[in-house]
């Protein structure tokens, strides 16, 4: 019976938060991918991005098809995140202001991917940055780039490893304060994640796929914000059964 209700309850959608917008998945290559929220209530944007963990790898903002390079704000990968900005066809600058922060930086060993999540205003006064003003912004052109080759340092990508792509932003829906609106990150881990609620949170149930309890956390004074630890498990997806007193909710992690 618990493996039937984890299965249902892994196929429920997450409504989604207030005054938000996102361009869901943007598929940029085959192992490279964005996705942009907005949200008004914060005055953040959060991009999820996905490249090669061997090498450097970037994004340039509104940045149209056979552009000339001559200016335009880019956050490049190599040892780290740099904020960059378009000076012609050499390696793109270090902006003096380094606006974006990194959430998270997590790379899965198995399929040589690493995701970053990114936050940034939606709107600043640097003039280097390509600036997001939630009413305005519906759609955003952006190119990307990678090294031909395994390597971090900033060089020419080869013809084959730049494009371009456009995203187009809907509206999520109203706020939702239940334990469905929970936050897990980062994930995929290697075992630590944050779990933070709308809502106040009595215990953390972690499932394995075949509907084995692995760990049960009772959570004190039924706080909204809770760490979770599990090492020494195999890699793999997990269940998160989150419950308080009036209801239950799941959430699928990833170990790597």
């Amino acid at each position: 019976m618990k493996k039937i209700t984890i299965l249902l309850f892994a196929l429920v959608c997450v409504k989604g938060f207030s005054q938000s917008k996102t361009t869901g998945v943007i598929n940029l290559t085959s192992n490279m991918t964005a996705n942009f929220t907005l949200n008004n209530t914060t005055s953040k944007v959060t991009l999820v991005l996905t490249g090669p963990s061997d090498r450097w790898f970037a994004l340039g903002l509104d940045v149209v098809q056979f552009f000339n390079m001559s200016s335009g704000d880019v956050v490049v990968y190599t040892t780290s995140l740099n904020d960059r900005n378009y000076v012609g066809t050499v390696a793109p600058a270090i902006d003096a202001s380094q606006d974006w922060t990194t959430m998270s930086n997590n790379v899965n060993t198995t399929t040589g991917i690493r995701t970053l999540t990114l936050e940034r205003a939606l709107t600043n006064s640097d003039t280097n940055d390509f600036q997001l003003p939630y009413a305005s912004t519906n759609s955003i052109n952006v190119a990307w780039a990678r090294s031909s080759f395994a390597s971090t340092s900033l060089a020419n990508h080869g013809g084959a490893n730049r494009g371009f792509a456009t995203g187009t932003f809907t509206t999520l829906g109203t706020e939702d304060f239940s334990l469905n609106a929970t936050s897990i990150f980062p994930n995929p881990s290697s075992g630590e994640f944050s779990i933070k609620t709308k809502t106040n949170l009595s215990k953390v149930n972690v499932y394995s796929q075949t509907g084995a309890l692995v760990k049960t956390i009772e959570v004190a004074d039924d706080s909204n914000e809770v760490e979770l630890k599990v090492s020494g498990l195999q890699s793999g997806v997990y269940f998160l059964e989150l419950q308080n007193d009036s209801e239950k909710s799941w959430k699928k992690v990833i170990i790597n």
